[in-house]
């Protein structure tokens, strides 16, 4: 290994590690102790994106952002976004100047002040192994899209580990047409190159999020819906490659 890879590692294990997890205990804290004056979640939204934020300080990440403008205030919107590393939440929070709410895996309620920020700030909880809880938690999340505030879901369904975009889920499609909501293609490109899925070593580095223009749900299926999603952002992803255009099927696990 070579010194500036072993120093990079060593910052990253001895500085960057330990600052993150103390500033998702002060500000998870602070955010659950701001729910008691704001049931609606705004304080909260805003507490973890100055959480994003300093986390991205540390990190040394460069954001940049395109097509924010796309979206309108209080519009129902499911947003559906590639998943490449555990450093795209913050990267969402930091870069998305509007309030929204996670459709996120059940599993992270359960640890400590992430958890309970999540649930009082009034993210919905995904529990993929049990059929009948997903279904509750859908209706829910499209209770929140048809009051104004979009939900974020990852239709890959968790971290892509070999950085390719793999195929998507049904379970947001049916979701965006359930509220009779359009889907948002959003597009991290550069966020695996700062932190590697199943790693701890993070690296400074640029990020660049895409948010494209909305596709109606009216008219779709949800399968029709989930293919002009991935297209769109295999297109960003790629930035310009040659688009794999063929179709393939939503996955039976949803």
């Amino acid at each position: 290994m070579a010194v500036g890879t072993r120093l990079s590692y060593a910052r990253s294990l001895l500085i960057t590690a330990p600052l993150i997890f103390l500033y998702t205990g002060i500000m998870a804290s602070i955010s659950v102790a701001s729910s008691l004056l704001d049931a609606r979640g705004r304080m909260q939204h805003a507490c973890a994106r100055i959480w994003a934020r300093m986390i991205l300080w540390t990190s040394r990440v460069r954001l940049s952002v395109k097509g924010v403008e796309h979206i309108r205030p209080h519009a129902p919107y499911v947003l559906c976004v590639n998943h490449q590393s555990h450093m795209d939440i913050p990267i969402l929070l930091a870069a998305l100047p509007f309030q929204f709410r996670f459709a996120a895996k059940k599993q992270l309620f359960r640890y400590p002040f992430l958890g309970w920020h999540l649930r009082r700030s009034g993210h919905v909880p995904i529990d993929r192994e049990n059929p009948h809880a997903a279904v509750k938690s859908l209706h829910q999340a499209a209770d929140a899209i048809k009051g104004g505030t979009p939900v974020m879901i990852f239709p890959e369904g968790g971290t892509s580990r070999d950085g390719s975009l793999k195929p998507f889920k049904g379970g947001g499609f049916m979701l965006a047409m359930k509220a009779n909501a359009a889907a948002v293609p959003v597009t991290i490109r550069g966020s695996r190159s700062v932190l590697v899925p199943t790693t701890y070593h993070v690296h400074g580095g640029s990020v660049e999020v895409i948010v494209g223009k909305p596709i109606p749900a009216e008219g779709l299926s949800s399968n029709d819906l989930a293919n002009r999603v991935r297209e769109e952002i295999v297109r960003a992803f790629n930035h310009g490659k040659t688009l794999d255009r063929n179709s393939y099927s939503l996955s039976r696990k949803d």
